[in-house]
């Protein structure tokens, strides 16, 4: 019994995602005959898994077990090439569990974000996880824009890598590196994709907001998209926030199970969306809860 509760789990931990997938990725027009064509290829792949069952039961004389077994290690292998594909969602996946393991997260406003479409998320930058914790509640995948030297911190690094973050640097820092960032977001939102930036530039060590830097004035004038002010609450004191006081283990195990809150904004016009104005709508959004 414990044996068909697990194998029943893990098919629905891959059925499920698989026609959200579909239901989300594909156009609307087709949606209906890609399901289909879905079915087909489930019903097909019935049969070959009923044929590799008398083949490995009746003629290889295989046990149940090693039947199990050595469909399970298709299955990895599989699932290996699946995440080569699209890293992002078992990524973001992770980051779910991850989250919600650790923080109770009250999220609001999140229909604010396009279904479809390029749109320009800015958020108030409060700490080191702002970028999974954003990860874990969008609906969509975003391309988030970084600082180069976290970007490039050891291991972390190919987690930036895998979910495709953008790194930046000042003009002073690596003019090169900046200029590069800014033509990977114009091709990210000519793609009809979301990218989020931190436009304060710096984690705050304040838990007050930094004015907002005019480089998302110049995202904007390049390719004008909507763009959705985000604000990040409860983060402020956290083991990764930049907050003096207990040192970070200590912090960490008393802000366990702590309440944080992300607010989504309606999204504004590009004509009128000047950093001042997004600071105060974000401002706005987290409230006096740092």
């Amino acid at each position: 019994m414990i044996d068909l509760f697990l194998l029943s789990a893990c098919a629905g931990l891959y059925s499920v995602p698989l026609y959200a997938l579909i239901q989300t990725r594909c156009a609307p027009t087709h949606r209906a005959r890609i399901i289909a064509a879905n079915n087909i290829v489930n019903a097909l792949f019935m049969i070959v898994a009923a044929v590799y069952a008398i083949v490995l039961l009746d003629v290889l004389k295989l046990s149940v077990s090693q039947l199990l077994l050595s469909a399970a290690l298709l299955n990895a292998v599989v699932a290996v090439y699946i995440y080569g594909l699209m890293p992002e969602f078992l990524l973001r996946f992770l980051s779910w569990l991850l989250v919600h393991s650790i923080y109770r997260i009250q999220t609001t406003g999140t229909s604010h974000i396009p279904e479809r479409g390029a749109a320009l998320i800015v958020c108030n930058h409060v700490s080191y996880v702002d970028a999974l914790l954003l990860m874990a509640v969008s609906p969509r995948p975003i391309r988030f824009v970084m600082d180069v030297t976290i970007f490039r911190t050891p291991v972390m690094s190919w987690l930036f890598r895998q979910v495709r973050a953008i790194p930046i640097a000042s003009a002073k820092v690596d003019a090169a590196v900046m200029e590069r960032a800014f033509e990977q977001v114009s091709e990210a939102l000519r793609d009809g994709q979301l990218v989020c930036i931190f436009p304060e530039g710096r984690i705050t060590d304040t838990g007050e907001l930094y004015p907002f830097r005019p480089g998302l004035t110049r995202v904007l004038e390049r390719d004008p998209v909507p763009v959705v002010p985000v604000a990040l609450r409860g983060l402020w004191g956290s083991a990764f926030s930049r907050a003096p006081g207990l040192p970070r283990p200590i912090r960490a195990l008393f802000r366990i199970f702590s309440r944080l809150g992300i607010e989504v904004g309606a999204a504004l016009d590009p004509a009128v969306a000047t950093p001042e104005l997004l600071q105060q709508q974000v401002a706005a959004l987290r409230g006096a809860w740092r």
